[in-house]
C-alpha cells in the first residue's frame, strides 16, 4: 500500500498567519501520527523572513509595507526573504513518514521536481540550477523553496509563481541576489492560467513524485474559518 497524504486546497486568499498557525497544528498531530499533510493556499500580500531573519533584502521600510499593505513575518524556514501574495501558488507539505524515508536533502529535490513536473504540464520548461534553491525557467526564477524541520516533521514548503505580479518581487532581494529576474507560468506561456488548475496538477504530482495516494483531509484537523 503506498503511504497516504492527506490534502487540503483552499485557494480563497488565506492569511498568512492564520496558515502557520495551522501549520503548527498539524506538525504537532504528526509527530504523533506520522501522517503526511499538503496544504495548497495563496496568501495575500507578505514578506516573508527565514531564521537568519535578513531584514537587509527587503527593499521597503516599514511605513512603506505599511502603505502597501504588506505584512512582514520572521519564521523558521530556511532561505532569505520571500514575497508571497495573490495568483502564486503556496503549497505546504507536513509530512512525517514521507520526510524520514526520502531524508531532508532529498526532500527539498523532490519539492523542485514538483513544481518543474507541475510547470512542464503547461508547456513551461522549469529546471533546477545547481547551488541555487529553487526552480528556473533560464535565469528567470519561478518558483522558491524553503523549509523547516522540527521533530521529524516539516514545515513550510515552496511558492510557484502563477499570475504573481512580478513587480512585486522588486520589494525583496530574491535569493540574496539582486539581479534576478522572477517570473511566472502566466508570463512565460502569454496567457491566463487558473491557480485551481495549477493546484489540482499540484496535488497529482505530489502523489507521483512521492509516491503517495491523495485523500481529502479532514478540515477538523487544524484550519479555522
Amino acid at each position: 500500500m503506498p503511504p497516504v497524504v492527506y490534502c487540503l486546497i483552499r485557494l480563497d486568499p488565506w492569511d498568512y498567519r492564520a496558515v502557520w498557525h495551522v501549520q503548527q497544528t498539524l506538525q504537532a498531530r504528526c509527530r504523533v501520527t506520522r501522517d503526511n499533510v499538503l496544504v495548497l493556499t495563496q496568501h495575500p500580500p507578505v514578506i516573508t523572513l527565514g531564521y537568519r531573519r535578513q531584514r537587509e533584502q527587503v527593499r521597503l521600510s516599514a511605513a512603506e509595507l505599511q502603505q502597501r499593505g504588506i505584512e512582514l513575518v520572521a519564521v523558521e524556514r530556511g532561505g532569505g526573504a520571500t514575497y508571497h501574495g495573490p495568483g502564486q501558488l503556496v503549497a505546504y507539505p507536513i509530512f512525517s513518514s514521507l520526510l524520514r524515508r526520502a531524508r531532508v536533502r532529498r526532500f527539498v529535490s523532490c519539492l523542485e521536481e514538483v513544481m518543474c513536473r507541475v510547470s512542464r504540464a503547461f508547456d513551461v520548461p522549469a529546471t533546477r540550477r545547481p547551488g541555487l534553491p529553487g526552480v528556473w525557467v533560464g535565469e528567470r526564477k519561478l518558483g522558491a523553496v524553503g523549509i523547516a524541520v522540527r521533530g521529524g516533521v516539516s514545515l513550510h514548503g515552496f511558492a510557484l509563481n502563477v499570475s504573481t505580479d512580478p513587480r512585486s518581487f522588486t520589494y525583496i532581494v530574491p535569493c540574496g541576489m539582486a539581479d534576478i529576474t522572477v517570473t511566472s507560468l502566466q508570463q512565460e506561456r502569454g496567457r491566463a492560467i487558473s491557480l485551481a488548475e495549477v493546484a489540482e496538477q499540484t496535488r497529482l504530482y505530489f502523489a507521483q513524485v512521492f509516491g503517495a495516494s491523495m485523500e481529502e483531509m479532514p478540515y477538523e484537523w487544524g484550519c479555522p474559518e
